[in-house]
């Protein structure tokens, strides 16, 4: 049974200040849910926010993590360094890193591989770009995303990945993908998986929608059968936002 999942993705935003109060305000708002709920700070307050939110039920995961375990890689943190101070999730592949860092499939696949070989959960991202959806090549796109990185792995690494599909026209343009395009997506993921692997895992993996949820949208883009939940940028950075988007999930 896949589980439902809102997750925050704070990019580079919040010193520890307003991290701690945006933390404290979070919890003290969280409603009853059955979903998790995860907030990604920024690296240099991981620490703090694990121990701020060593009572919560929401957890605390990583924006990024390189693929050595070690060495000379100025900048970088490893599986090893999340683990030690309590991270156990860590985002790989978002549309950023790929745009803006030049992290292409290749490398990804290494960082899915230490990831997992590490017991660190992998939240997967990838879509396309809006020349892509333009040229009808939005589907060919998302399956080689996930065909380059993800299916030299054996069945059973699937239980510690999460997908999110992130059409990048969407994220930070104030567009969004209307429900039934990010559903119509989702259900290819599913199909691809299966004739990859099997329906069992194509059914089991959440797949979440990464791409300018707000409260108001929030709760017909989770109510698609093959949505299971949301990677949330901007509006996770506001306590009232992010919560009336768990409360759609």
């Amino acid at each position: 049974m896949r589980s439902k999942i809102v997750a925050g993705n704070w990019k580079m935003n919040k010193n520890l200040a307003e991290t701690e109060a945006l933390l404290a305000e979070l919890s003290a708002k969280l409603p009853d849910t059955s979903a998790e709920v995860m907030v990604a700070p920024t690296y240099i307050n991981l620490t703090s926010a694990v121990r701020h939110l060593e009572s919560s039920a929401i957890e605390v995961i990583a924006q990024n993590m390189h693929f050595a375990e070690s060495g000379a890689y100025t900048g970088e943190i490893s599986a090893d360094m999340l683990l030690n101070v309590g991270i156990n999730t860590a985002i790989i592949g978002h549309s950023e890193r790929r745009a803006y860092f030049g992290e292409t499939d290749e490398i990804l696949a290494k960082k899915v591989t230490t990831a997992l070989s590490k017991g660190i959960r992998v939240m997967f991202c990838f879509g396309e770009e809006l020349a892509d959806r333009k040229s009808d090549n939005h589907f060919k796109v998302v399956e080689s995303q996930l065909k380059n990185a993800l299916f030299a792995l054996d069945a059973s690494s699937w239980s510690k990945i999460v997908l999110a599909y992130e059409p990048v026209w969407a994220i930070g343009t104030g567009e969004t993908a209307s429900p039934e395009q990010a559903q119509e997506m989702h259900a290819f993921i599913r199909k691809t998986i299966t004739e990859a692997y099997d329906a069992s895992i194509a059914n089991d993996v959440s797949i979440l929608y990464g791409g300018s949820v707000k409260p108001a949208n929030a709760e017909e883009i989770f109510s698609k059968p093959d949505v299971d939940g949301g990677l949330i940028g901007g509006a996770s950075l506001v306590a009232d936002d992010f919560v009336a988007i768990i409360k759609a999930i």
